[in-house]
């Protein structure tokens, strides 16, 4: 029978109707890979339930005072990752926002698990040269194991990854949790900060940055009070406002390039911490497209 009426949202960011790719500015990347989680699964949903709750987000930014979609936004569906091996994943995730980069937008890479931030920052490593580059990453975890679960290609390793193998700026924000073999290793490394808690200075960590600055934004930061569909939630975390106002003065000083937003794993009939999550990313785009 043919559709003549329609009365669902585009399955679209902010549910708006997916123009021209060309034309627009920023590209929601949703990436549903869940492979290495060890405690509570279920982050392969955080994408679609982003952009549900998104689509019910006032698209009029009052801070701002802007329609932050008139920048353009692109989604493009989920993208099947194969999960049967984690490093190859990561390659699969590295073309995929190479592209992007490539064709000059500024790609928000919906998870799913951390993993998938190696991927992503493999592709913007092609670009950025490392005297100018660094990761911003909001954690509760310092995901700095060396191996876990028998593998380095874990969400509980990124982060290692990064700083060891490949040798890049890593600032960390929010940590609340980590292991011994984590904190000698941090202690001896000479490209990672790790700002504790709430007990940090917004200029003391703007300093730690480089000029171009990757954002990794792992939802368990929050305060399980605020967020606490995470697989693993730790008391103690940051709340809305402080993100926020960090962000706001790292914005100011430095160049956010991409972004990803990981780790939500939601909680049936619990839509909250999902709205949020969609509205953060909202307010941080507003924030990047209007510096």
């Amino acid at each position: 029978m043919e559709k003549i009426f329609s009365f669902c949202e585009d399955y679209t960011f902010c549910g708006l109707e997916n123009k021209n790719y060309k034309k627009a500015k920023v590209v929601f990347l949703p990436i549903p890979f869940e492979a290495t989680v060890y405690w509570k699964g279920g982050t392969k949903e955080g994408p679609k339930k982003i952009i549900e709750a998104s689509r019910h987000l006032e698209l009029y930014d009052e801070e701002i005072k802007k329609e932050i979609v008139e920048f353009g936004f692109f989604t493009f569906p989920e993208f099947e990752i194969k999960k049967e091996s984690p490093r190859k994943a990561i390659f699969q995730i590295e073309k995929i926002v190479e592209k992007t980069i490539r064709d000059k937008k500024f790609p928000v890479i919906l998870g799913g698990e951390h993993l998938i931030t190696l991927g992503s920052v493999l592709a913007f490593k092609k670009f950025y040269q490392k005297r100018n580059f660094s990761i911003l990453v909001f954690d509760a975890h310092c995901d700095m194991r060396e191996n876990f679960e028998g593998t380095k290609f874990h969400h509980a390793t990124v982060m290692r990854r990064l700083a060891k193998d490949l040798k890049l700026k890593i600032t960390q924000v929010g940590v609340r949790s980590l292991s011994k073999e984590e904190a000698e290793f941090i202690k001896k490394a000479k490209n990672v900060d790790v700002f504790f808690g709430k007990n940090f200075n917004a200029e003391n960590l703007i300093k730690t940055l480089r000029e171009n600055v990757y954002l990794s934004l792992d939802v368990d930061v929050f305060d399980p009070s605020q967020v606490p569909s995470v697989g693993t939630p730790e008391p103690g975390g940051l709340n809305w406002e402080e993100i926020l106002e960090i962000l706001k003065n790292v914005i100011k000083k430095r160049k956010i390039v991409g972004m990803d937003v990981v780790e939500l794993s939601p909680i049936p009939f619990l839509e909250f911490p999902n709205f949020l999550v969609a509205k953060l990313i909202y307010k941080i785009l507003g924030y990047i497209l209007t510096a």
